[in-house]
């Protein structure tokens, strides 16, 4: 039988264990989402305004602020519905089509994040080639081809699970779908799913966070090839950033992956905050870190404060 045919939809999980304090718990969840929102639309808003700011470092910084912005709305109107109104029912194709997106963003996170040390490799070993190397039609085909990459590889995993019987279960682990989270639910064969599942991410996720490393042994090469200290550190300082987006994304993505794939006895609170640390923080810190960190988008930012302070008066 199929699950349409047993019932329509899932039950999604708070924090297990403190249900009665969701009420006390959305309140740092609401400032994590603001923060993110809002960051995340500054970003945008500032790169767009600033002329000196339209380079590839800043365009890739945009798609990064996209794709932060879409995880974020992927996973709110769950998260909070659950901890303002109880709201733990979701229905079948909602929850392929949110699992679907969420899958998607995240990959495409990890490609812009691959795009991004690409930048920072070629500004910092080829200086001189980098405006012919990333043109701006250059930077459009890659974001277009990160696009499509995601799209295409997850386009089966609605079907792989569509496909399998789904036997009384129906509380998923986390207020959002996941698509191991689904699949573990089943009471077929789920091999295909795994098999598919792994594949996937290895050759994605997986590939793009080898390149990262690969570009990163490369600029620590050059930068060890400078003439002064003064420019080794100036050199790096321009990475600080990007090495924080970079740990902030993959270290829970891969806990996650790893929990649901091998991490049967821990605990399930400790799966619930690890994967609310992989959707939720990244989005919330990648806009603060580039903010701090990025003279140019500080200096934007506070021009703009200035403008409209000037005009308030």
């Amino acid at each position: 039988t199929s699950l349409g045919d047993l019932f329509q939809s899932f039950l999604m999980m708070g924090i297990p264990g403190l249900e009665a304090l969701h009420h006390w718990i959305s309140i740092p969840f609401c400032a994590l989402y603001f923060i993110a929102l809002l960051g995340n639309c500054l970003i945008l808003f500032i790169v767009k305004k600033t002329q000196s700011l339209h380079e590839p470092m800043y365009y890739f910084l945009s798609m990064l602020a996209v794709t932060d912005l879409g995880l974020v709305l992927c996973t709110l109107p769950t998260t909070l519905g659950i901890f303002w109104f109880n709201i733990r029912r979701i229905g079948f194709d909602a929850c392929l089509t949110q699992m679907y997106f969420i899958h998607i963003l995240s990959f495409i996170e990890s490609s812009v994040l691959l795009a991004m040390a690409f930048d920072r490799f070629i500004a910092i070993s080829h200086p001189l080639r980098y405006p012919s190397i990333l043109t701006k039609a250059t930077v459009i085909k890659i974001g277009l081809a990160i696009i499509l990459r995601g799209m295409v590889s997850l386009l089966p995993i609605p079907f792989l699970l569509k496909r399998l019987t789904y036997c009384g279960k129906t509380e998923l682990s986390h207020s959002f779908c996941f698509h191991p989270d689904i699949m573990n639910l089943a009471c077929a064969d789920i091999k295909v799913n795994v098999f598919y599942g792994m594949i996937i991410l290895l050759s994605t996720v997986g590939m793009d966070l080898i390149f990262i490393v690969l570009s990163y042994i490369l600029i620590i090469k050059t930068v060890i090839s400078l003439a002064t200290k003064e420019e080794c550190l100036k050199a790096l300082n321009t990475c600080v950033s990007h090495i924080c987006a970079v740990l902030i994304f993959f270290i829970p993505m891969i806990g996650l992956s790893m929990i649901h794939r091998f991490g049967k006895n821990i605990p399930p609170l400790v799966k619930t905050l690890v994967a609310y640390t992989y959707l939720i923080i990244p989005p919330a810190l990648n806009p603060i870190i580039y903010s701090i960190k990025c003279s140019h988008i500080r200096e934007a930012l506070f021009r703009a404060l200035w403008r409209k302070s000037e005009s308030d008066w």
